[in-house]
Formats: C-alpha cells, sequence, structure tokens
C-alpha cells in the first residue's frame, strides 16, 4: 500500500488544534509535522485546511448481528460507521444468540472478519444464570461485560439482586449498564394503559420510561461499584437529575488516575427533546426515552463541564415498517451512527462545544475508558483511523443512509460539517460521497 501524505489540515487532537501534515505509511501513523514533502509515487491528499480528527470510537451500537439481520448486519451498519466518521465500534451482546459466553463471543468475531469497515470489539453479556462465564472472560477478549439493569431482549435483564452484586465483585471487565428500574417502569406503563386503553402515544414515553426510573437504577449501580471497587460505567444518561450523581473533572486526572464510575451520553439526547414526539413520533422512540428540552441542555452542559465523560449513539436500526405499528408495538432505538459525528458537531457550531470537546469525548475518551490499544488519538505509531471533515452544509436525505433500515431520525436536517473523507488502519475508505476500496476494519486490542 504506498504511503499517503496528508497536507495542510487542521489537525484536532489532546486538547489543542494546529496547522499541519500528516503521513500514512502502512496502516500507521507515521509523522505528524509542517511542511512535509512529498515522496515519490505517495498519495497526496490536500485539506485545504479541512479539520483532521482522530477516528470516532462508539463505544455502544447494536449491529443486529447474529439473529436480526433483517434490521441491520456488521457490514451494512459499519459502512453507515464509516460514512460518518466512526472508525471503530463497540456491539452490544443483545443479539440472538445472546452473546454470553466465550463461544459466542468469538463467533461474533469470526462474522466481523473481513466484512467490518471499522474496527470493531464486542461487549460480553450478563444474565441471571452466566456468573461463571464471566469468571471466566479473558479481560483481552472484549471492552466490557454489558449488565441490563433494565428491561432487554432476551434473557439478558439481570434483576437477581444475588448474582448482580457477584458481577459487581468478581468482574474482570469494566461494567457498563443500561440503568432503568423494570418494575418501576411496567407499573407506569399498567397505570397509563388503564387510563388511556390502547390509545398510547409516543408522547408519553418518558414519562412511562420516567427519569424517576433512570435515578434509581443508576444509584443501585454507583451503590454496587463503590462496594466492590468495580470499574463502571454508565451509559446514555438522559436526565438532568442523574448529574448530581456523577464526580465532575477529566477521565484522567493530573496524577494519572482515571474515575472509577465514568458515564455517557448520546447524540440524540443533545439534539431531540419532547417536543419532538409531536413529528417524529416513534422514529425517535428509545430506550432510556428522550425527555425534555431542559434535560438536553443540561446533559450538553454536562459533556462541556465533565460530568459526563463519554460521547456514543446507541445506534439500533428497526425497520421503517417496524417504526410504524402503534405505539405500544413499535420497538425502541435509532439508527444513528451516519449522522452522529456531524450532529455532534452541530453543538461546536451553536458554541455549546468546541471540537476539541467533541473529539475528546467521542475518540480519546472511549479509548482511554476501554484501554483501547493504539487508537483515538493522532499520534505517530497509532493506527491511521482518520476523519476529514469540512464546513459544508448538506442536508440529510433518505436515499443516501447506507444503514440496512433505510431511514434515518434526521432526515431533512441541514447540518453545517460533512465528511469528507475516513481512513481506516491506513486505507480511505469514504470519499465523502460514496464508499471506497474494501472493508478494512481490524479486532480492536485492550492494553490490559
Amino acid at each position: 500500500m504506498p504511503s499517503t501524505l496528508i497536507r495542510n489540515a487542521r489537525m484536532v487532537n489532546e486538547g489543542r488544534t494546529f496547522n499541519g501534515d500528516l503521513r500514512i505509511e502502512n496502516d500507521r501513523i507515521a509523522q505528524i509535522g509542517s511542511g512535509l514533502t512529498p515522496r515519490d509515487g505517495e498519495q497526496v491528499v490536500d485539506a485545504a485546511g479541512r479539520w483532521l480528527l482522530p477516528g470516532m470510537i462508539d463505544d455502544q451500537v447494536h449491529f443486529r448481528e447474529p439473529g436480526l439481520t433483517h434490521k441491520g448486519d456488521i457490514a451494512s451498519e459499519s459502512a453507515a460507521a464509516v460514512a460518518g466518521g466512526l472508525t471503530s465500534f463497540m456491539d452490544m451482546p443483545n443479539t440472538n444468540p445472546p452473546t454470553l459466553d466465550s463461544t459466542i463471543l468469538e463467533a461474533k468475531y469470526e462474522l466481523a472478519k473481513g466484512r467490518a469497515w471499522a474496527n470493531y470489539g464486542f461487549y460480553h453479556g450478563a444474565s441471571n444464570d452466566n456468573l461463571d462465564a464471566i469468571r471466566a472472560l479473558d479481560p483481552k477478549k472484549a471492552p466490557g461485560v454489558k449488565v441490563f439493569m433494565g428491561a432487554s431482549t432476551g434473557n439478558m435483564l439481570v434483576d437477581n439482586p444475588e448474582t448482580l452484586d457477584a458481577i459487581f465483585r468478581e468482574c474482570p471487565t469494566p461494567i457498563i449498564t443500561h440503568c432503568e428500574d423494570t418494575p418501576m417502569i411496567d407499573a407506569n406503563l399498567k397505570a397509563f394503559q388503564e387510563k388511556y386503553g390502547d390509545a398510547l402515544t409516543p408522547e408519553m414515553h418518558p414519562d412511562i420510561r420516567s427519569r424517576e426510573a433512570c435515578l434509581k437504577s443508576t444509584r443501585l449501580a454507583m451503590s454496587l461499584a463503590r462496594k466492590h471497587g468495580t470499574r463502571l460505567h454508565v451509559l446514555h444518561i438522559s436526565t438532568a437529575d442523574e448529574l448530581a450523581l456523577f464526580e465532575k473533572g477529566p477521565l484522567i486526572r493530573a496524577d494519572g488516575s482515571r474515575k472509577q464510575i465514568t458515564a455517557e451520553t448520546c447524540v440524540h439526547f443533545l439534539h431531540f427533546a419532547r417536543p419532538d414526539y409531536a413529528t417524529k413520533g416513534n422514529l425517535i422512540k428509545c430506550n432510556p426515552a428522550i425527555k425534555d428540552v431542559s434535560d438536553r441542555e443540561a446533559i450538553t452542559a454536562a459533556l462541556a463541564d465533565d460530568v459526563l465523560d463519554v460521547l456514543a449513539t446507541d445506534h439500533a436500526p428497526h425497520t421503517w415498517e417496524e417504526k410504524q405499528k402503534p405505539y405500544a408495538q413499535a420497538p425502541s432505538g435509532l439508527p444513528l451512527v451516519q449522522y452522529a459525528l456531524v450532529a455532534a458537531l452541530e453543538r461546536v457550531h451553536e458554541g455549546k462545544l468546541t471540537r476539541e470537546q467533541v473529539v475528546q469525548k467521542f475518540a480519546h475518551a472511549p479509548a482511554q475508558l476501554f484501554d483501547v490499544e493504539e487508537r483515538g488519538f493522532l499520534r505517530e505509531g497509532y493506527f491511521a483511523d482518520l476523519v476529514l471533515v469540512e464546513d459544508v452544509p448538506f442536508t440529510v436525505k433518505r436515499e443516501d443512509v447506507l444503514s440496512k433500515c433505510g431511514w434515518s431520525p434526521f432526515e431533512g436536517t441541514t447540518f453545517r460539517s460533512r465528511i469528507a473523507s475516513t481512513w481506516v488502519n491506513g486505507q480511505r475508505v469514504w470519499d465523502g460521497s460514496k464508499l471506497v476500496g474494501a472493508p478494512a476494519g481490524q479486532r480492536m486490542t485492550y492494553d490490559r
């Protein structure tokens, strides 16, 4: 593979922006500097002042393979990811079969080999009856163990108190949690059904899957983590109420230590709010629910203030037909990877976040949190996972959606930035309008 020289870029990395050039050799960043001279036979890309970022690492996706591939698969959804500047993903275990032992875990890695456009990692799942498998997990084989402390797909709701305590005590990797209290949600749903019968609407979703349900479950997870000294990462924070529970400050402290308990939010919680149910309906139905405008503003500020550590997508495609069902039957989840980075950059254009903060939360922090080796930064010797962004507006159209489900909740939205190019392991895989080359994703490794 010939080397590539990206010239005249505005690079954003590790809290600063600087002008310069970057050379790729094979799958690595070989040189970062200024005034680098092209070599014979080298491919030269003139960035012309556009923004060069490390590729984003999405620590929460549902790519639906195996078992649910009518909604999406590793090939289709990773293609959408690289079109959106996401060069690595960590996929959830609630597939069919669920990823509840090392044999199923390794089978998922085999499914991704040669088909994933982005780098890949797969979480091991937890259930009420797979504690032995969690104990036996090699921490280098998965980014973490996912614990559903709220309703989930299949046999993955962990609601046995003794099992939950043992998982937090003995898990050899970081634990990541979906925190919603299922009994509280069930009671809310029953009350709404008694009052409204079959006339439930998407506007009721944030009240059925309430902020109180999120808060109660998050408190439980944090109490278990403190009891056992567990590294805990709480996913998709959706309420202002939960923010007071988390430590403010950088993920990596000045003394080199790392926060024990971290938190993440998702791009849809920065973009949508309760008034959007009137026009989007089930298209923005997700768990936990999108809540109020005040929650959206508080969550955005918490990212800027280092209360929230990571930004992700929770990409979860469903077919258009499934989303057209009545509220109670329509599944929860949104396809998001293709437009997640540009949606986050809208907060930069609004002055609510900086580019450096978006890169920290969406690239650096996932790499640091999950001990990802040699990815997530613009550093010499690191893998050349890169995204070139230009501040050129475009409008999301259905015909441009690469996810297998074929639709986006952002349709009709005009974003002020677009993805001009994406490189994965040194190979250009997105040229700004189409996929190029072949899938270049590799299995991520973890420095543990």
